[in-house]
């Protein structure tokens, strides 16, 4: 007899309810509502109470007094940070004097030769165009005061990273103990670099140098890393098989086989060592850094931008040497011995031609000043188009309506919410995108700048950072999409980017100074030119990346080239779009604190003040709530990637 079984009637589900994000929404909403209460009575004011904040301004002035008492005395810095501090000096000096020994000559063809070797004919010329441009500028010595920091720099950064880079990729432990301290050096601005060197090695050229190490090692320790896990299995086999011992199947294979990411983290270092080395100008490094530096705080838009070109110059010109070296690692070339010897004899006998005629130093008639026309041509434009200008405005009124329309209210709103809800909110954004590990980083960061007692500069950054992301997402979105959408455009945009990527952030500051003056919005200005290049470029390629298939789908469907971007293109490329979300948002912070310089305030200002003053406690404390800060925002931009986890 056959039994009827009746099963109750299922109940349907909202599909939107099913979605792992309204699941954390739902248990964010309970949060609130039992906390919020409890909070709003115990502090209903919406700064940061002063029970919970620490004063670290005593015990770092006591630290930083001790230590300008005891560095010529005591033997921690005779015998041990003094040995470092004196050989990065000989070290520097050294270079800069065989610079100077070749002449500007010699240092001109060696360099057009190196670029010859790895490069072509063309890219030699332009070498070539590009220190000769540093001398017409009048720019040559500090050229190579730069030139021989940024060699010396960029040495120990290559050796630090590479030992690193090699423990890493040798070791699981090692490699899973040194990811998160290269992840936050990597979300760390520049300046919170300069605080603890110039703590430890006072003003000057060590602690610049020793400043650009730690800020420019961290590539060279992931892409080596990257390039020995990476390398080919078969080939490893192939060689274990033969019985090579564990340096033999590294320095014959792992190595070699990783040329290509060991040429690519030398390019990154050179860069990241370059964009150091410049601002480093404010601790005391000579150079052309310390010429932009000196001319932007006397608004001297001229002689910052006579200091300025060469440094985009050599950034160009290291760049595209490098990047040529790395393209083409691994080719055979023919004569090769013999075509490098003959470089070598050419530039000694340049060398030795500049000595026999005396033409060491570059000739003083041969400079062009371009200051005076520059600053002649500020001058018109701040009593033509600053202000007044029918119709549109000047750029002085742009500026001004910016602040007052988007960067105060941002500001005032952020100051004004309750600190506690400032949390929250910082949570519910880590959390819907990541998980619960990332929103306790998260928070803990944000409460950590209350805790510093930098509560209110901070959040002022903070809205200067908001206000310059969402211009350079709305622009670096359209841009992105055009270029995606055009080869044509994409073509005409690439060589654009190719500069705007490789100039150190200083030197965005100087276009800006001569456009909008000085203030906040200058400094909003400066950190969306830096960070649109990288938003547009990663946009540009997620797009370009979705599968054919899907867009030929929706063309079959009749779908216009409106419906198959939000339809098909934008969803299935939302991975690169939060990438360039969260890099935006780290470069956008990494300018908007060198922005203290031209008058954005805040926490760059504290710094900058710090620096300039001696004034440790402050700088430090600052530099302290900048790493907090930025930590926190690439937290809640940073999606934790969970595919491996759903197919394992």
């Amino acid at each position: 007899m056959a039994t009827l079984i009746t099963s109750a009637p299922r109940v349907a589900v909202p599909g939107f309810l099913k979605h792992r994000a309204v699941h954390k929404l739902l248990l964010l909403a309970l949060a609130a509502a039992v906390l919020v209460p409890l909070a709003d009575a115990r502090w209903a004011s919406g700064s940061w109470p002063a029970a919970l904040t620490v004063d670290l301004s005593k015990p770092l002035t006591h630290v930083s007094d001790w230590i300008i008492d005891n560095r010529d005395s005591h033997p921690l810095f005779l015998y041990g940070f003094g040995y470092v501090s004196n050989a990065v000096v000989v070290s520097v000096r050294a270079v800069y004097l065989v610079l100077l020994a070749a002449g500007w000559a010699g240092v001109t063809a060696i360099g057009a030769l190196v670029a010859w070797r790895v490069a072509g004919v063309k890219l030699a010329l332009g070498t070539a165009a590009a220190f000769l441009a540093c001398g017409l500028l009048g720019m040559w010595l500090p050229t190579m005061q730069t030139l021989a920091l940024m060699v010396v720099a960029v040495l120990a950064s290559v050796l630090v990273g590479m030992v690193l880079g090699l423990g890493a990729g040798l070791s699981d432990r090692l490699d899973r103990a040194l990811r998160p301290v290269l992840d936050t050096m990597q979300v760390l601005p520049a300046f919170a670099y300069l605080l603890p060197v110039v703590l430890v090695f006072g003003i000057g050229v060590p602690a610049a140098v020793l400043a650009t190490v730690v800020y420019a090692a961290p590539p060279m320790a992931r892409l080596t890393s990257l390039g020995l896990r990476g390398a080919d299995k078969e080939v490893l086999e192939a060689v274990d098989s033969l019985g090579a011992t564990g340096r033999q199947r590294l320095l014959t294979a792992r190595l070699p086989l990783a040329r290509k990411e060991l040429l690519l983290g030398l390019n990154q270092t050179i860069m990241m060592a370059l964009s150091m080395a410049v601002i480093a100008s404010v601790i005391g490094a000579a150079g052309l850094g310390d010429r932009v530096y000196q001319a932007l705080a006397s608004v001297d838009v001229g002689a910052a931008l006579a200091a300025g070109i060469p440094i985009v110059l050599l950034a160009v010109v290291l760049d595209r040497v490098t990047c040529a070296a790395g393209e083409q690692a691994g080719e055979e070339r023919e004569n090769t011995r013999r075509g490098r010897l003959y470089a070598a004899v050419a530039a000694v006998a340049v060398v030795l031609a500049g000595r026999l005629a005396g033409r060491l130093d570059w000739p003083g008639s041969w400079t062009l000043n371009i200051a005076d026309p520059v600053n002649r041509a500020v001058d018109w434009m701040t009593a033509h188009l600053y202000s007044g200008v029918p119709v549109v405005g000047g750029t002085a009124d742009w500026a001004g309506h910016f602040t007052t329309w988007v960067l105060d209210p941002i500001r005032g709103g952020l100051q004004w919410l309750p600190w506690w809800s400032v949390l929250l909110v910082v949570a519910a954004l880590a959390w819907l995108i990541g998980t619960w590990r990332t929103a306790l980083t998260a928070v803990l960061a944000m409460a950590a700048v209350g805790v510093l007692g930098v509560w209110k500069p901070s959040l002022d950054t903070l809205s200067q950072v908001l206000a310059a992301v969402a211009v350079t997402l709305v622009l670096g979105f359209a841009t992105g999409i055009a270029a995606a959408r055009s080869d044509r455009f994409e073509r005409l945009l690439r060589p654009v980017l190719d500069v705007f990527q490789t100039m150190p952030q200083f030197v965005y500051l100087i276009p800006v100074v001569a456009l909008f003056g000085v203030g906040r919005a200058p400094a909003v200005a400066a950190a969306v030119v830096y960070a649109l290049p990288a938003v547009v470029r990663i946009t540009t390629q997620g797009l370009r990346q979705v599968d054919p298939a899907a867009l030929e789908s929706a063309r079959s469907l009749g779908a216009t080239p409106a419906q198959q971007l939000r339809q098909v293109q934008l969803p299935l490329a939302r991975p690169a779009l939060l990438l360039a979300v969260n890099q935006g948002v780290v470069l956008v912070l990494a300018v908007v604190i060198i922005g203290g310089l031209v008058g954005g305030g805040a926490l760059g200002y504290d710094v900058v003040f710090g620096l300039a003053q001696g004034d440790l406690a402050t700088g430090l404390v600052a530099g302290a709530a900048i790493v907090c800060l930025g930590l926190m925002l690439d937290r809640v931009t940073q999606p934790t990637e969970r595919r491996a986890q759903k197919g394992a």
